[in-house]
């Protein structure tokens, strides 16, 4: 598996834990940052990150924001893109088996490291049910792609 990371200013600490988990999974990585505390937009992170789960280049991406909904409305732009908001390791687990969710955002000002280490855990170690959870992701699909 291959992850996509990125970040704003708001995101950056909590990247870095995320970061660290995945060293410890061994799961091969990318962070396209930003890493800063300056104010940067949100948008100039999770669009590229998103483009490149998209290509195929990324299997999956995280991204992190203050609040995780910036970053997801951008990443869900992008045609190909599920990215969920998640913020408890339940809504982690069912999205990636109902949804088959390619993205996920949190937000730094809303979660703690502790936390976001475990939804990230969770989400990266669950897989797609298919059956009828994949007539409605194609129905999606389907829309997206008219």
């Amino acid at each position: 598996m291959k992850v996509i990371l990125a970040s704003d200013h708001g995101g950056i600490n909590l990247a870095k834990e995320i970061i660290s988990l995945l060293e410890e999974l061994n799961i091969e990585y990318e962070d396209i940052g930003c890493n800063c505390e300056d104010s940067v937009d949100y948008p100039d992170y999770g669009i590229p990150a998103a483009e490149r789960v998209a290509s195929g280049e990324f299997d999956r991406g995280i991204l992190i924001c203050g609040t995780g909904i910036g970053m997801s409305i951008a990443a869900n732009k992008v045609k190909g893109i599920r990215a969920a908001l998640v913020h408890d390791v339940f809504s982690a687990k069912a999205t990636r088996e109902h949804n088959d969710s390619n993205m996920i955002t949190m937000g730094e000002r809303v979660i703690g490291a502790g936390l976001a280490r475990e939804i990230a855990s969770t989400w990266l170690g669950t897989e797609f049910q298919g059956g009828r959870h994949a007539n409605r992701v194609g129905k999606m699909t389907d829309y997206e792609n008219k």
